[in-house]
């Protein structure tokens, strides 16, 4: 097992060969046989596939994007024999408070980078001083340039563990985390470990669902029952995560050799096509591309297989929680997340911004997280 904790600076620097070859893919894409109506019913419809690569083929600058990623600096480290890639951005304020920003599926540490000024340098961003963060913005193990991924078992309680010890091995004692989707379920996790110095988790959704006891819909009001149909459409909709929770390598080979592919597979960030989705295409292509050049489909979404597949036993999380809730995002039930989680201290909700607001709306965000860990400083 590896003992070092060599910490390594990063760059991105993605070969000419690379874009060459995705350049000429993207000329020689097939489509599917269009729908008898070609709209989002279906899935990803072929108009929407063919404007957008046309775009990604002849207008898209990768290396604007790649120049914008290397404005912040990257590193590489391992933590037992796991390659961990991640942004460290301390702020300039001496007393600021260690933030964990813990990323989407599908999605990646590009998630975050319109919220980092923000949060490290807050007086220049309608902030206070004491409002400061020092960030620490990783990849999830098997996500982006955190591979390759190193054995199994990768649960959110698995990654949780590693990134502890990455904020440790940067001299953290003491830490907070926000996320969203899968980084969401890492932040909860971080609030069940319970680590020395942990100040709390401020996340997007929690995912509590009815248990099937009646007793629970007594507390329900209009909002829940209207949050609980946007949940079973958001099921009805979002089959990849039983997809990659039985046959996750079967699907990739599919993506991993056709980048049309990983972007029909990516519709979530166009909310499945409903129409409330704020994401540009710029977004889009860059998360998209990041997957089709580090070739992660398969490795990214094995944890939806690892959860699936992991014996746990129903646990309260009683660390320091809050929540903010966007109106086309997934819609926590109140009621039903503090059966799940016995400290929520903090709700706020919204009423635009989606499952990417970190992208959508960053300013509300960063607004939420300085008032949920205001009372943690």
């Amino acid at each position: 097992m590896t003992t070092t904790t060599t910490i390594r600076p990063f760059r991105i620097q993605i070969p000419d060969a690379d874009l060459d070859d995705l350049t000429r893919r993207l000329a020689a894409t097939r489509l599917p046989r269009p729908a008898a109506v070609d709209n989002w019913e279906l899935g990803t419809p072929n108009d929407y596939l063919q404007a957008t690569v046309d775009y990604w083929r002849d207008t898209f600058d990768w290396r604007r994007h790649e120049a914008r990623m290397n404005e912040f600096p990257h590193y590489v480290t391992e933590i037992d024999d796991q390659p961990v890639h991640f942004i460290h951005v301390p702020s300039v304020e001496a007393d600021a408070t260690p933030l964990l920003l813990l990323h989407s599926y599908p999605g990646s540490f590009l998630d975050f980078l319109d919220m980092i000024a923000p949060l490290t340098d807050p007086v220049t961003h309608g902030g206070t001083r004491g409002e400061a963060f020092s960030v620490v913005v990783p990849s999830i193990p098997g996500f982006g340039f955190s591979t390759p991924l190193v054995g199994g078992g990768w649960t959110m309680a698995k990654v949780a563990r590693t990134l502890d010890t990455l904020m440790r091995r940067l001299g953290y004692d003491t830490y907070g985390s926000h996320g969203s989707d899968a980084g969401a379920m890492i932040s909860r996790e971080l609030g069940l470990l319970s680590p020395p110095g942990y100040l709390g988790l401020h996340v997007l959704q929690l995912f509590s669902f009815p248990s099937g006891d009646p007793a629970e819909f007594e507390k329900f009001g209009p909002d829940d029952y209207a949050a609980l149909e946007h949940l079973k459409w958001f099921q009805s909709v979002g089959g990849y995560n039983a997809i990659n929770a039985t046959r996750p390598q079967t699907v990739a080979v599919g993506i991993a050799d056709s980048p049309v592919g990983q972007l029909a597979w990516s519709e979530l960030f166009n909310s499945f096509g409903n129409g409330t989705s704020l994401v540009t295409r710029d977004q889009i292509l860059s998360q998209v591309t990041l997957y089709w050049l580090t070739n992660t489909q398969a490795t990214a979404g094995r944890y939806h297989y690892e959860e699936a597949h992991a014996e746990k036993e129903p646990t309260v999380n009683t660390a320091r929680t809050g929540v903010a809730v966007f109106a086309d995002d997934f819609r926590t039930i109140r009621s039903l997340a503090e059966r799940d989680n016995s400290n929520i201290v903090h709700w706020s909700q919204f009423p635009a911004g989606g499952h990417y607001a970190s992208l959508e709306m960053p300013e509300l965000v960063v607004g939420d997280l300085r008032a949920f860990f205001a009372a943690a400083r």
